[in-house]
């Protein structure tokens, strides 16, 4: 009763080259971009265009999205209704936005031994089964016997919030081995602490001049090498193009992920977007305009805030492959490749290749 039918509304497209479209129509409230961002990229989709508006009680959202070639639209509706603020709905027909009382509490974590015999590609599979699970993946270790065996131990959430129960551990048990067959062993679910799971997040085996260099705030000098024109992030704040807004615009080189980047930084300074647009231009080269105003509906008048705001979207986009992660954690890959035999591609060609999956240019 008290949600609409078109809260959600998804319309694939008939051509596979061509964007399918999400439309959203629901209450509004501050960060919600950035909440519908992050589920569409967890279903592997990319967002190549955007359309966002709103009156402060409810929004209008469209967003023009491809890239996995069967994703779940089905899931992906469900996920974005739940992501919807609450509504209610009177005998007259009108809907009303019930704010939300209670803060959400961290999910539980989850530790996930999964043992079995090493073949080509297993974390690849073993990856993709969690994900289409809708585990999130905090922290993996991976160690292979001289045997030819291995211990995967995966730290996760359960973004369903049912991991707890006997019948969704089984659930994910019994989908690994069916995807997996007797390459599988075993697979063992069990709750971890807190405190061991803030503990796994740590980067704890980075020296500290690694982790000086790779996460360094600083921005490249303009008239560096590192700051050429292919790479340029301008971002700039205005509060004379609107009576009620600060107009923020953004040009950039695209990369998967960079509404989300840019929606989560804005919930992070806790800044509402009444309009906005974002436009992918040229293969790379992307523009976003985003009307803007803090949560008091006033202008960002505050030099200060001005600068911070516009410093940090600028390290974000600039930086796409190091998000941020909670209290300003930062997500870590550290892989050891076999020299073997069977390597015979350069080095290069493994970081190029990396760095396109991961920029979302592939």
């Amino acid at each position: 009763m008290g949600i609409p039918e078109d809260l959600v509304i998804i319309n694939q497209a008939e051509n596979p080259k061509d964007p399918s479209v999400i439309t959203i129509n629901c209450p509004d409230k501050t960060g919600l971009g950035c909440d519908l961002c992050r589920i569409i990229l967890l279903f592997g989709l990319s967002i190549v265009k955007g359309d966002v508006s709103t009156d402060g009680k409810w929004c209008y959202l469209l967003f023009w999205v491809v890239g996995r070639a069967n994703p779940r639209w089905d899931l992906l509706k469900e996920r974005l209704v739940e992501a919807c603020p609450s509504s209610c709905v009177l005998a007259s027909g009108i809907f009303y936005y019930r704010a939300e009382l209670q803060q959400p509490r961290p999910p539980d974590a989850f530790l996930l031994k999964f043992s079995g015999f090493d073949q080509k590609g297993l974390l690849h599979d073993v990856t993709e089964v969690l994900c289409e699970l809708e585990l999130t993946i905090r922290r993996v270790k991976v160690s292979t016997t001289p045997d030819g065996k291995v211990m995967d131990l995966f730290f996760v959430t359960d973004t369903r919030e049912l991991l707890h129960t006997a019948q969704r551990k089984d659930d994910i048990c019994d989908r690994l081995r069916s995807v997996l067959g007797d390459v599988m062993l075993s697979c063992e679910i069990e709750w971890v602490s807190h405190e061991v799971s803030v503990s796994s997040q740590r980067n704890f085996f980075l020296s500290p001049a690694v982790m000086e260099e790779m996460f360094s705030l600083e921005l490249p000098n303009e008239h560096s090498n590192e700051s050429s024109s292919s790479n340029c992030v301008s971002v700039s704040m205005d509060n004379a193009l609107s009576p009620s807004h600060t107009v923020i615009q953004v040009h950039c080189q695209d990369h998967k992920g960079l509404l989300y980047d840019t929606m989560r930084t804005l919930k992070d300074y806790n800044i509402q977007v009444s309009y906005g647009r974002f436009t992918v231009k040229g293969g790379r080269s992307c523009e976003l305009e985003l009307f803007v105003m803090q949560a008091d509906g006033k202008k960002i008048f505050d030099c200060s805030k001005q600068k911070a705001l516009c410093s940090r979207l600028r390290m974000e986009l600039f930086h796409p492959l190091q998000h941020v992660i909670g209290d300003r954690e930062w997500e870590v890959y550290r892989i050891l490749l076999d020299e073997g035999d069977s390597l015979s591609v350069s080095w290069e060609k493994i970081k190029t290749e990396v760095m396109k999956m991961l920029m979302g240019w592939e």
